[in-house]
């Protein structure tokens, strides 16, 4: 199994204010492994030799995966997953955001929208984005079951993280985010090819809680 280790939550406490005082809060910080990539099984023609790769982009950690008709690079971060998309193809692809799929660590199945996608409109119906051959799509997936509005004079639009990962002390921490081990993130992206849809499924494992300081 390909693995990879990327940071969920930042490492760094974070300290945050109120009318109460300061609160300390512990982060957990997860190493995640990319478990698999199901590609079409029956697309119009052989996608040749797959490729999955893991490498470092500086400090953050990447994985690509690479057949004959896509090249793509993912990073998971704290909230939200990051690609980079070439076209490999020969062809114009599409991709139909409406049909993008994910399926979250306790098995629920959801919605994503990408980036230019207002809060307010998170789940209306999202126009499809075309990659001409050769050419790249930069973009991102947010669930949408994890944007919510808190009203009031410090309120506005959050985001949820796709792992829960802040405690208000280092056992409560250790205790309940080990509880996430073995647990499983999915990307379910169908790519449209000359008219047929391709479904391509990224899973994604959480291995292991770094800052456990049981161990």
């Amino acid at each position: 199994m390909k693995k990879i280790s990327m940071i969920l939550c930042s490492v760094i406490s974070v300290i945050t204010l109120s009318s109460c005082g300061a609160f300390k809060n512990y982060v957990a910080d997860y190493s995640i492994g990319l478990k698999t990539v199901e590609s079409p099984a029956n697309a119009k023609q052989q996608f040749g030799e797959t490729k999955v790769v893991n490498f470092q982009d500086g400090t953050t950690n990447k994985y690509r995966y690479e057949d004959d008709y896509i090249y793509i690079v993912w990073y998971v971060g704290a909230k939200q997953f990051n690609f980079d998309l070439t076209n490999k193809s020969g062809h114009t692809l599409k991709i139909n955001w409406d049909d993008i799929s994910y399926v979250d660590y306790k098995g629920q199945t959801g919605r994503v929208m990408h980036s230019g996608v207002k809060y307010t409109e998170r789940n209306n119906s999202q126009p499809a984005s075309t990659v001409p051959k050769g050419a790249n799509l930069s973009d991102l997936l947010l669930p949408t079951e994890n944007v919510y509005y808190v009203s009031g004079q410090y309120g506005g639009w959050r985001e949820k993280y796709l792992i829960p990962c802040v405690y208000s002390d280092a056992a409560t921490r250790d205790a309940q985010a080990s509880a996430y081990i073995g647990k499983t993130l999915t990307i379910m992206m169908p790519i449209m090819i000359e008219n047929v849809q391709n479904d391509y499924t990224f899973t994604f494992s959480i291995d292991k809680l770094l800052n456990d300081t049981k161990k």
